[in-house]
């Protein structure tokens, strides 16, 4: 096979559309984090994130989130087309500071989970959920 200078270019332009993709996605969670924390700094720890490590199909992925002393609990799935997926709130009667839902993945993902604690403070977990069949559409 004999490369062209229009096939080096359209190869080229290819791998740029490719490489910004994820970062456009990643732009967005960091938006709605930004939005959710105010630009507050988020420590690591203080929340876990239950999520199977490997999801046969993306349309239904259970999960479970808690965080002691939380007030709000929000949900990010960073590889698909909208990463928010679910803000969980907690009023001072609350039993307990945990939620669990089924969420739909576009594809293999990292899922972020950051709680706003009583005290101000923010914390966040994350795990990365492998999709063998995509559930939007992938």
């Amino acid at each position: 096979m004999k490369l062209t200078r229009r096939d080096a270019i359209a190869f080229g332009a290819g791998a740029v559309v490719i490489a910004g993709l994820p970062v456009r996605a990643m732009a967005a969670g960091d938006e709605e984090i930004a939005a959710f924390t105010g630009g507050a700094d988020i420590a690591d720890g203080g929340v876990t994130l239950n999520a199977p490590e490997i999801a046969e199909n993306g349309n239904t992925v259970p999960i479970e989130v808690s965080a002691d002393g939380a007030t709000e609990i929000m949900v990010l799935a960073l590889g698909n087309p909208t990463p928010p997926v679910a803000t969980f709130k907690f009023g001072p009667l609350a039993a307990s500071h945990s939620a669990s839902t089924r969420i739909r993945l576009a594809k293999t993902q990292d899922i972020l989970a950051v709680a706003k604690m009583e005290d101000g403070s923010f914390a966040k977990a994350s795990a990365t959920v492998k999709v063998t069949i995509g559930g939007c559409g992938g």
